[in-house]
């Protein structure tokens, strides 16, 4: 069940019992208080506050504002009156909301998310693919008419062009010499001879003219056929594509429209029932000033109320100043009762009033919310912080195994943090995030998009108190990326050397973490296990990072020491280092890695920075290609991976605690 029909079914519950208990028992005052606040809140969410709902009925809106209003403040009849008529029509909607306007789509059962969307595209092309490959398709006739006169041919003749261009070669045997010489000539049989084989190669000549008007016409004929299968395909993808993507469309706007309408009737009957309970409150609470006057403008004044009787006398008088005592007696809020007392009495003279019966000082009800307590902050051990940098950046790169080129892009850097800290220092929890996006478009906006950073790095780590600056740690690390990296500029056919978790790092640490301050954090973990995982090897090919060719992920246990060093060089300037080291136990003396980042930040305004960055990663686990002198491929080697990074850009950051608000007993 999604939380705002949770929310809603569990007001118009503690509103119904509200409405049983309240008026026929008088519960108490504090828990009066409490259920009309939570309808009060629940009409400024809808009514007041700007939202995604929509008032259905303007004039109504008005009259919930003013019921709302009547309630901390004044009284006012005629809009619960017109609350009773629009209550007592069941098809009337307080509220409405459109169906995009649904916050967490994602999480609706039925709904069809982009991510998978692309998948089921991407399966319809492949199996489009596979159809077409067995498939004989018939060609149009009209497509393979009159093709040797759309094919330059070469006619009866001619055909001595092709070995002159050196397409074809006589055999030995048919070759002829410049000059014949005597001696091959002695007799009328060796002229015979020579005659004989001039017309062989006149027959061999052509022979070789048809095989390759043949060949002409084979080629062109293929390209027809080829070009035409190509077409239907496009067709037929293009047709199936938009088919599967309007049938998503139509899908998801019907599980939208259904779920919509389920939390649109939900909160409908929350806030039928919400202003139901506080017109009878106001109807309850309401009260009325009633002044009587006689003849000689004497007054008196009694409180009308529901459901409580209160009593006044006046003395009526006619135009001979004669006096008769009359007792006022309320009945609601909008009717009283009178009589005359048993023993009536006449009088020439002025009389005061000889009883008055006022009952104001035994109501303690509160008309508004002026009671609720106060309340006061208390400190959590969470602090929560973060900073977001958007800029143009200047990039180099070398051997950068992700893909990119040195340009001038835009960078997005995000990073967030969660840490826990007991107030004894004893426990320690400190979780962070980082994503990093870049494009570029080097030469222009001709050319194609590319991307030159890309990251997702998420760290947790644990400690326990040991002795003095050391804890007891745990760490588990994850990073990867988000898009598809390639070998800029694209082929026709480009392949992607990284994609989302491919490669996907992941490390688990155990051991000692130095803390001697709060710019300093050393962790030493003799028991690390280093995995790395490639989602699709059919796209991917994890060879690349050190994974087997039969296999999508490889773990190795080794040794891992982790630096991180930030210092407030100037009020400004801020310079921050993180170092990781990991020694492989399987061959600690010829396979380690190394990732080192260096940032300097310079403040230059409130909003603005600048950033300059250098990275160095070093991997066994992650090759390159190696050349010889002749461009050829002779094998592959780890290789240093620099990154260098200017970036000047808008920034924010936070840093604040978390507080726990509560009320103050009285």
């Amino acid at each position: 069940m999604f939380p705002e029909i949770r929310k809603c079914i569990a007001l118009t519950f503690t509103l119904f019992v509200f409405s049983l208990t309240s008026f026929s028992q008088q519960s108490s005052k504090e828990d009066d208080k409490a259920t009309l606040k939570k309808g009060l809140q629940i009409l400024e969410k809808y009514f007041m506050k700007g939202n995604n709902w929509y008032v259905t009925s303007p004039e109504v809106g008005e009259n919930v504002k003013g019921l709302v209003g009547f309630i901390e403040n004044e009284p006012v009849d005629t809009i619960i009156s017109k609350l009773s008529r629009a209550a007592a029509d069941s098809s009337f909607n307080y509220v409405f909301r459109l169906p995009e306007n649904v916050p967490d789509s994602l999480l609706v059962p039925g709904y069809y998310p982009y991510p998978n969307i692309e998948r089921e595209v991407e399966k319809i092309g492949i199996e489009l693919q596979n159809e077409f490959q067995n498939k004989e398709l018939s060609i149009p006739s009209g497509l393979l008419e009159n093709i040797e006169a759309k094919v330059n041919l070469i006619g009866p003749g001619g055909g001595i062009v092709l070995f002159t261009d050196s397409i074809y070669t006589f055999p030995d045997s048919l070759k002829l010499l410049d000059a014949v010489p005597d001696s091959m000539i002695q007799n009328n049989a060796d002229f015979d001879r020579i005659l004989k084989l001039d017309s062989i190669r006149n027959s061999y000549v052509e022979q070789k003219r048809l095989e390759y008007n043949d060949s002409l016409i084979t080629a062109y004929r293929d390209s027809v056929i080829m070009a035409y299968r190509q077409k239907r395909f496009d067709e037929e993808y293009n047709y199936r594509k938009k088919r599967f993507i309007d049938s998503v469309k139509v899908n998801n706007y019907q599980v939208l429209k259904a779920y919509n309408d389920s939390v649109v009737r939900s909160v409908n009957d929350s806030i039928a029932s919400v202003i139901g309970v506080l017109s009878q409150y106001a109807d309850f609470i309401d009260t009325t000033r009633l002044r009587i006057y006689n003849l000689t403008n004497n007054k008196s004044e009694v409180t009308l109320q529901n459901q409580s009787q209160r009593y006044t006398r006046i003395w009526l008088k006619n135009e001979q100043n004669d006096s008769l005592s009359v007792l006022v007696k309320t009945t609601d809020k909008r009717s009283v009762q009178m009589l005359i007392d048993d023993g009536v009495t006449f009088s020439r003279f002025t009389t005061k009033e000889t009883k008055d019966f006022d009952f104001s000082s035994l109501s303690n009800k509160v008309s508004g919310l002026t009671g609720v307590g106060k309340k006061y902050e208390v400190e959590t051990p969470w602090v929560l912080g973060g900073d977001g940098n958007v800029g143009f950046t200047q990039t180099y790169l070398s051997n950068w195994k992700k893909g990119g080129q040195s340009a001038l892009s835009l960078l997005i850097v995000l990073k967030g943090s969660a840490n826990y800290s007991r107030a004894d220092g004893k426990v320690k929890w400190e979780n962070s995030g980082e994503i990093r996006d870049g494009w570029i478009r080097p030469g222009g906006g001709e050319s194609e998009l590319q991307k030159n950073d890309d990251k997702l790095k998420l760290t947790s780590r644990f400690g326990v108190s040991a002795f003095k600056k050391w804890y007891y740690s745990a760490e588990l690390n994850f990073e990867t990326q988000f898009f598809r990296g390639y070998k800029y500029p694209k082929a026709d056919n480009p392949e992607p050397i990284s994609a989302f978790m491919a490669p996907a790092k992941t490390f688990f640490k155990l051991g000692f973490d130095y803390k001697p301050n709060k710019e300093l954090s050393l962790l030493l973990s003799p028991i690390t296990v280093k995995n790395v995982f490639v989602r699709d090897t059919a796209l991917i090919d994890q060879t690349n990072f050190g994974i087997p060719a039969d296999s999508k992920s490889f773990s190795e246990p080794g040794l891992n020491a982790d630096l991180s060093y930030k210092k407030k060089l100037t009020e400004d300037i801020t310079y921050e280092t993180k170092y990781n080291m990991f020694i492989n136990y399987k061959n600690p003396f010829s396979k380690f890695d190394i990732n080192w980042e260096n940032q300097v930040t310079m403040r230059l305004t409130d909003y603005i920075n600048m950033q300059m960055m250098f990275h160095l990663i070093y991997d066994d686990d992650v090759l390159f290609p190696v050349y010889d002198s002749e461009g050829v491929q002779v094998g592959e080697k780890p290789r240093l991976q620099l990154k260098q990074l200017i970036t000047v850009g808008f920034s924010y950051s936070i840093n604040r605690k978390v507080m726990r608000t509560r009320r103050i007993q009285h």
